[in-house]
């Protein structure tokens, strides 16, 4: 049980840690993860996110505390808990986000990691099914490929888009983000690519590779400020494992730092009252925790949706049948089929909203679609302002940590969030949307545009989250960074994280490629320490 290095979470970055580091043979890897082996048929069907999310098997199945953002309401933050992380169990969404989200980065101190540091990563990362160019990858082991599945309420809207003003996009991840098209997926032949499936089960079988599952890490060991190890438990039993050279944390935006406040590495105020040694102050610990908060516009049509493709047994057998066939069909769909990257002010240098256009609708996956047909307009602001915190509820890793999203605090998330549902009503206004739309479901047409109360507090009572938790061991050389620019625990020798807790701000778009990319940089940046 001794190691080189210690990769704490094998999800979207620790599965690309896991090869990266173990490629040179003279390093022993080992790589933890709590939840199970990814063998759920579910986890490779690209639908299959219905089935895993909510499920304890695959899914931590977090909330957060009651949010006076949200109007009080606490709302499931799912999280993966097996193989591949939530990369096994998220909606199949690749976006890159912005190149100024990455400059911005840079221009906070953190040196290394502007748009052309960060570019080579994700197109190492990346084979585009469609072919490598100067913006896309072409033999990395990330499978994207464009969407499978199309359907005339996703064309509708594009066109609606086009028609109110807004531009199309054939490729959001090449030379510009914006404007309306179908999404880009973590897919090949029709199964997921999770972070596991492209970088973790070709090298399984290395013998300098060691995977565990099943295995919670309860705590960090340490000599003097030096990190040298984790306590972990296998089979009941509490271990220790010793790492020679560093433990990389992976475990995310909400495991990471609470595993560092649990080892007394946070704030003196966080951790006492639960008894905890204080071995490392750093303030910043599960702070700065930003997400996207998406509003879901839902509209009733006359024309077939999911919602009604699926009605009965006979219809969801032949959906069954064509996916066995041909891997094509309703299975092969990803969260969201349709995506806009949007401005709500012309002055904006770069868009600020985005759209995930779902030809269904639900009050939530697990309880399935809605009886009559309809679609979702869910949009979110990409760069909130509002932040909130992590709060431990005990020294125990076991015992969930109270999550405080703090959504819609500022005047701009709010006023960006009103706006962002008035694009998407000035869309469904436009042609060919507006001869499909029977009834706008959601906000309902008794809320008029010019509302603004009424619309933000429609906004307050029914938005949730799109999963990407993010911030909470932002990287900075500020009193509130936690790890320097290479991903080190400030103060801690042989401990980094390397997950999109390190984001000091959250990028414009969906996050795990950016979860793959700092994984993919991380292993250069610890290959090149070694030496």
């Amino acid at each position: 049980m001794n190691f080189d290095f210690i990769v704490v979470g094998a999800g979207s970055a620790g599965c690309v840690l896991a090869n990266r580091l173990s490629t040179d043979p003279r390093y022993k890897v080992a790589v933890i993860e709590a939840g199970g082996k990814d063998s759920s048929p579910w986890i490779h069907i690209p639908v299959g996110y219905f089935k895993t999310m909510g499920n304890p098997k695959t899914d931590w199945g977090y909330h957060t505390e009651p949010d006076p953002g949200l109007n009080g309401r606490a709302i499931s933050w799912p999280r993966g808990k097996v193989l591949g992380g939530s990369s096994s169990i998220n909606g199949l969404l690749y976006v890159r986000g912005q190149a100024e989200d990455y400059d911005g980065w840079r221009q906070l101190g953190n040196a290394g990691w502007g748009w052309d540091d960060v570019f080579p990563y994700f197109k190492r990362a990346e084979t585009w099914a469609e072919g490598g160019d100067e913006y896309r990858g072409g033999d990395g082991p990330l499978q994207v490929s464009p969407t499978r599945l199309t359907r005339q309420v996703v064309d509708d809207w594009i066109d609606s888009a086009v028609n109110a003003g807004f531009k199309e996009n054939p490729d959001y991840n090449g030379a510009d983000q914006e404007g309306v098209g179908y999404f880009q997926l973590t897919t090949k032949n029709g199964k997921r690519c999770s972070s596991a499936v492209a970088y973790l089960h070709p090298v399984k079988n290395r013998p300098n590779l060691e995977v565990f599952t099943n295995a919670q890490v309860e705590g960090l060991t340490f000599e003097g400020n030096k990190c040298t190890g984790v306590k972990v438990r296998i089979k009941g039993q509490l271990q220790e494992i010793k790492a020679n050279r560093e433990v990389v944390l992976s475990s995310g935006a909400i495991g990471s730092p609470q595993l560092l406040m649990t080892s007394g590495i946070g704030a003196a105020e966080d951790l006492k009252p639960h008894g905890i040694e204080v071995r490392h102050e750093l303030k910043g610990v599960g702070k700065n925790l930003q997400d996207h908060l998406q509003a879901r516009p839902v509209y009733k049509v006359n024309v077939p949706t999911i919602n009604t493709e699926i009605g009965n047994i006979f219809k969801q057998g032949m959906i069954g049948l064509q996916y066995a066939w041909n891997r094509t069909g309703p299975m092969t769909m990803a969260a969201s089929l349709g995506t806009g990257f949007l401005k709500t002010r012309p002055e904006l240098a770069t868009p600020d909203i985005q759209f995930h256009i779902q030809p269904f609708s639900a009050d939530k996956p697990a309880d399935g679609p809605h009886k009559f047909s309809a679609f979702t307009a869910s949009v979110l602001q990409m760069r909130p302002e509002s932040a909130g915190h992590l709060e431990l509820a005990s020294a125990d890793m076991r015992d969930y940590p109270k999550i405080h999203p703090n959504y819609l605090s500022t005047k701009l998330d709010c006023d960006t969030i009103v706006e962002g549902i008035r694009i998407a009503r000035k869309i469904a206004r436009q042609e060919p949307l507006k001869s499909i739309i029977t009834e706008e479901h959601g906000p309902g047409d008794h809320i008029a545009d010019d509302d603004y109360d009424a619309v933000l507090n429609w906004a307050r009572d029914t938005a949730v989250t799109i999963y990407h938790p993010t911030g909470t061991c932002k990287m900075g050389g500020d009193p509130m960074g936690v790890v320097d620019e290479r991903l080190r625990v400030h103060g801690i020798e042989g401990l980094r994280v390397a997950d999109c807790s390190i984001m000091p701000i959250i990028v414009s778009g969906n996050t795990n490629a950016p979860a793959i990319m700092i994984g993919e940089k991380t292993s250069d940046m610890i290959l090149e320490d070694a030496r």
